[in-house]
């Protein structure tokens, strides 16, 4: 892991991430339906944690962190993720190591799966780094639209993703993806750069799943 200060004094974001920190300290959520009809024959969760994770790596802006007071960026993220516990009927949190090898990366996953997914504790796996963001699904319903509320000091600065139970529309399988992002550090250009790149992975993942175990 590495994490690496930004430069304040010739950081071209500075105006726009001290007013959105100090002044109108701001985040916001935007859900957006992905055409996940390619996924198809996938597990879903596994592939759309490893996706999601891709397009973080891709973008600055979603690795971007307040850390002991210093903004800087991390080289690599890590996802965490939520499992449920069909019989106590309650989740649990774990995470995993990334890799760009969605073999390897899946191995892991279910590897995960099999040691964590029986606990009854909020935090399944234990000793996070701190180059993780969150990720959890709601699969019991859709929705248009899903707001995460963090009541910290509202310098919390890396994304959130939660997505719903998909549904098919026109012949297509739909996922609702809801997006939360601090706007010190993410607009909506950028929010509308990430999906793009995150549908063009979904719509080329055979490919990419295929190139990325060599």
């Amino acid at each position: 892991m590495a994490f690496r200060p930004i430069d304040m004094l010739r950081w071209e974001r500075r105006e726009y991430y001290e007013h959105f920190i100090n002044s109108v300290r701001c985040t916001y959520s935007v859900t957006v339906n992905l055409d996940i009809t390619n996924l198809k024959g996938q597990r879903l969760y596994p592939a759309m944690i490893w996706l999601l994770t891709r397009t973080v790596n891709l973008m600055p802006e979603f690795r971007t962190a307040l850390v002991r007071g210093a903004v800087g960026i991390y080289d690599t993220m890590h996802p965490a993720y939520t499992v449920f516990n069909k019989e106590h009927r309650n989740f649990s949190r774990m995470w995993a190591e990334y890799s760009e090898n969605y073999g390897v990366f899946l191995k892991i996953y279910e590897d995960n799966d099999a040691i964590y997914t029986p606990s009854v504790n909020f935090e399944a796996r234990r000793n996070a780094p701190e180059n993780t963001f969150d990720i959890s699904m709601v699969p019991w319903f859709t929705f248009t639209a899903f707001d995460i509320n963090v009541f910290d000091e509202g310098k919390y600065l890396l994304p959130i993703f939660t997505m719903g139970k998909y549904f098919e529309s026109g012949g297509r399988r739909m996922l609702p993806l809801a997006i939360q992002v601090h706007h010190a550090v993410c607009d909506g250009y950028h929010v509308g750069q990430f999906v793009e790149h995150l549908q063009e992975m979904i719509d080329s993942f055979d490919t990419i799943a295929a190139l990325s175990r060599y």
